[in-house]
């Protein structure tokens, strides 16, 4: 059997340091809000190329605080719009929706599946006062083109970069290329938490102050609030496990790509279409994500081959039960996409072996 994803194996790697960083947290016993956080957080700003880092609960949350900060300091209200991928994971749309924003969903690109400035231009009205651009599936999204829009339109840009740790382009790394970056390190993420947890990148010192607040109660010092807040934090022992891992994100990342430039290059059948890749490092591959008509079928095939599979994700938001003010949404282009796409494996710790399976198994559908 061919894994989608093995998270034993990925994890195992690091396991002598888990261990020995799991008993030094019980050790100190310190556990919320810890010398472990601090440090990750400083970490992975530099990593990102941010002056700041604030450790989350997950990445819904980290998103959400965003907008909420904003709206804190004045730069968003309740009832404004904000742009989002219409093909993106519910999450990217919740976070609009808990902090009373409204959000507009666009169709993507058809071949990066991702947010272009053209399609968003075309979705403006008076109220739109934010764009989410979500790096969906690893790949970083117009930004040259989101960025000259947020500009010209006076418009917060956001990334959800839930899917995008170390993607890199000409003007920077996932994360840094907006007003404010989301980030999850759910387990099966590029870098993987052993449980929840999520972060936001920015350089906006306000927000940062404003997001310590939010996510601490409202608290700077403790039993004191300023702000109505809320819980949510990363947990001091992911941070510590996060910080392990962060050392060998590049590497994962590379190792991701080369499986991904093979699969391209050597899978060579026309009911498959691949994903589009210009062999840059603007794509960490956190999926490896196929288009095919009849993906029943082809499911039947992967699983008489012992191949595992994931669908990200077999239904569009705005056909979901909960968000059923959005279901007489026609949205074309979103609804084929999610009734063709599925995902093969891809992790850093495949074989060449398991890599060529695959293949071999592909070429003969």
């Amino acid at each position: 059997m061919i894994k989608f994803l093995d998270l034993y194996k990925i994890n195992d790697r690091f396991r002598n340091e888990l261990e020995e960083a799991f008993s030094k947290s019980l050790d100190d016993s310190h556990f919320i809000l810890g010398n472990n956080v601090t440090k990750f957080e400083n970490e992975f700003a530099s990593y990102c190329n941010t002056k700041y880092c604030i450790g989350t609960a997950s990445g819904l949350d980290a998103l959400t605080l965003i907008l909420k900060g904003y709206i804190h300091l004045g730069k968003l209200k309740r009832g404004d719009r904000v742009i989002v991928p219409a093909n993106t994971f519910i999450a990217t749309i919740l976070s609009v929706l808990h902090a009373d924003l409204v959000p507009i969903l666009v169709e993507p690109n058809s071949e990066t599946y991702n947010l272009s400035s053209d399609m968003v231009r075309e979705k403006l009205q008076n109220e739109t006062k934010a764009i989410i651009m979500v790096h969906l599936y690893g790949q970083l999204a117009d930004i040259e083109g989101l960025q000259q829009l947020a500009k010209d339109y006076n418009l917060l840009l956001i990334e959800d970069a839930a899917q995008a740790h170390g993607a890199l382009c000409n003007l920077g790394k996932a994360g840094s290329v907006s007003n404010a970056a989301a980030f999850s390190f759910y387990p099966s993420k590029n870098l993987g938490a052993l449980g929840d947890g999520g972060v936001i990148t920015t350089n906006d010192s306000e927000l940062f102050e404003t997001v310590k607040l939010l996510r601490n109660y409202g608290s700077k010092e403790k039993y004191k609030n300023e702000i109505i807040g809320c819980n949510s934090r990363l947990d001091d022992l992911q941070a510590a496990f996060l910080s392990i891992k962060l050392k060998s994100l590049d590497g994962d990342n590379q190792r991701r790509r080369k499986i991904a430039k093979n699969y391209i290059e050597r899978i060579n059948n026309s009911k498959l279409k691949l994903p589009f890749y210009d062999d840059s490092e603007n794509h960490v591959f956190y999926a490896f994500v196929v288009e095919v008509d009849d993906r029943d079928d082809f499911i039947k095939f992967l699983s008489q081959n012992k191949i595992e599979w994931l669908v990200h994700y077999p239904i569009p938001p705005h056909q979901q039960q909960a968000l059923n003010d959005f279901n007489y949404i026609s949205l074309p282009l979103t609804e084929k996409i999610h009734k063709r796409i599925i995902s093969l494996p891809i992790s850093p710790v495949m074989t060449d072996q398991d890599v060529q399976i695959v293949i071999d198994a592909l070429n003969t559908y």
